[in-house]
């Protein structure tokens, strides 16, 4: 459906432009414009905002940002043949979207945004990940951005979102947790997209906070984390004893004990932690 602009909809836009997904860009499709809408009001009132999207495509979601009222859109899109259907989209909507053809992980994009920021973006499967990492990991606190609402594969957003005791409990909910306000908003079932891909996704969004949710060095944080989940089977005394020669006395000093594993501590805790291995 194109019920929310004047432009065609993206199925003849992708025919027009012989724009076929590639696997190797990560590249899944959404062509529901009023789905793409609704994705862009979990972001909420962007009509004061600049938004950052990542992966654009042929533009569905940009189309529903701008519909949807964003004051301005800066899309980053690493494939070249999708700028004839993105510059379509700037001449419909003057002025409010500016399009650059390079690499998210190597472009700094704030040259080009007014704050205030929020991101918006279906994020290409094979640098979603890693591009989080990055927005939650700033030399800085707070970032540049007020909230980012994301699409991921299911089972990524599941690890952002998820509590103590769970399977998908890890460093990624560690991170995401400590500096922000996460919740899953949407789910997604394949056939949503083109090509369907072979997993279901969902979309999260993320309010970054003033300041972390308890006090800790981000980089001992990161490392007590990382140490603690890459051998999660094993009882934290013996996945951190590397962390520290008497990681046992800082374990209990943190309020944990020595022979519970990663996956049951609370983040918490874990600053906690940090707090006694930075000592």
């Amino acid at each position: 459906m194109s019920a929310i602009d004047t432009l065609p909809p993206l199925r003849e836009v992708i025919a027009a432009h012989d724009l076929r997904a590639k696997k190797s860009l990560g590249q899944n499709f959404l062509l529901d414009l009023n789905l793409t809408a609704k994705i862009a009001r979990q972001a909420g009132d962007l009509s004061t905002c600049d938004i950052l999207e990542i992966g654009p495509g042929p533009g569905g979601l940009t189309r529903g940002l701008l519909a949807e009222g964003a004051r301005r859109v800066l899309a980053v899109e690493k494939d070249a043949r999708c700028m004839p259907a993105l510059a379509e989209i700037a001449n419909a909507y003057p002025g409010r979207l500016e399009v650059i053809n390079g690499d998210a992980l190597e472009i700094d994009p704030l040259i080009h945004l007014t704050p205030p920021i929020r991101v918006a973006a279906n994020l290409p499967y094979n640098v979603g990940t890693e591009l989080l990492v990055r927005w939650l990991t700033p030399k800085d606190w707070p970032p540049f951005w007020e909230s980012l609402t994301l699409m991921f594969q299911k089972e990524v957003a599941q690890r952002i979102v998820a509590q103590p005791g769970s399977k998908a409990y890890g460093r990624l909910a560690i991170l995401a947790q400590w500096r922000a306000e996460a919740r899953i908003v949407m789910d997604l079932p394949p056939q949503a997209f083109t090509p369907a891909p072979k997993v279901h996704s969902a979309v999260v969004h993320l309010t970054a906070l003033d300041q972390p949710k308890y006090p800790a060095d981000a980089q001992v944080l990161s490392r007590v984390v990382a140490a603690a989940f890459n051998q999660r089977r094993k009882m934290l005394r013996a996945s951190l004893k590397g962390v520290a020669p008497d990681i046992e006395d800082r374990l209990i000093a943190a309020g944990i004990t020595p022979t519970q594993r990663a996956e049951e501590i609370s983040l918490e805790r874990f600053c906690a932690l940090a707090r006694e291995v930075a000592r």
